[in-house]
């Protein structure tokens, strides 16, 4: 009796349009590890952001950015797949935190901390398609934080990371871990928070 051996190959689905998770390309970035400091160069990369300040547990002002800055993202995703063919995944919220005064950057109150929320969006994505994407979701919805986003290019250069899985109260060890890792390395930083993930330049 002969034996016959079939081997199926999931061939590429010509009507399907490929997809881009920027997170897997760029696994330095997003995925470090949790338990020890590393160092990474980050690359320029373009971003929506929005600036405030204030606690951003209790702050509205948070929360009305974190609304608008996904809006117009998700409409810019629709825009760039219906016009450009281009479809990707939407990436996570970032930030940068900071205060006027680094001795004065503070886990436990962060109601005098500065910030800037932010979104990352692929090398194909454009101011103008930004602001065609703002005037469609102002069509639809009426966000206070809208005519606050901008889009804008951000280089941070040589950092150091780590990952930090729980809520922000529980932050404090692997913040100190960075600041001690830096300072050992005879180098200054500021402060760069990326959601889950924490990286100093």
């Amino acid at each position: 009796m002969k034996k016959s051996i079939y081997n199926y190959v999931d061939l590429p689905n010509p009507g399907k349009m490929p997809k881009i998770d920027l997170k897997k390309e760029n696994k330095e970035l997003y995925n470090p590890s949790a338990k020890e400091v590393s160092t990474v160069d980050v690359p320029e990369m373009s971003f929506l952001m929005i600036d405030g300040e204030g606690d951003p547990n209790t702050s509205q002002e948070y929360q009305n950015s974190i609304e608008a800055l996904f809006s117009v993202s998700y409409k810019i995703k629709f825009i760039s797949k219906k016009d450009s063919s281009q479809d990707y995944v939407v990436m996570p919220l970032e930030g940068l935190w900071w205060a006027e005064n680094l001795a004065d950057f503070n886990i436990l109150d962060k109601s005098g901390w500065k910030w800037t929320a932010m979104i990352r969006q692929p090398d194909f994505i454009t101011k103008d398609m930004m602001k065609e994407a703002i005037q469609e979701v102002e069509k639809k919805k009426k966000l206070p934080a809208l005519s606050r986003i901008k889009f804008q290019s951000l280089h941070e250069g040589l950092s150091a990371q780590i990952m930090h899985i729980g809520p922000y109260s529980q932050e404090g060890q692997p913040v100190e871990k960075l600041h001690n890792f830096i300072e050992e390395k005879g180098s200054e930083f500021n402060g760069s928070l990326v959601k889950n993930t924490m990286r100093y330049t």
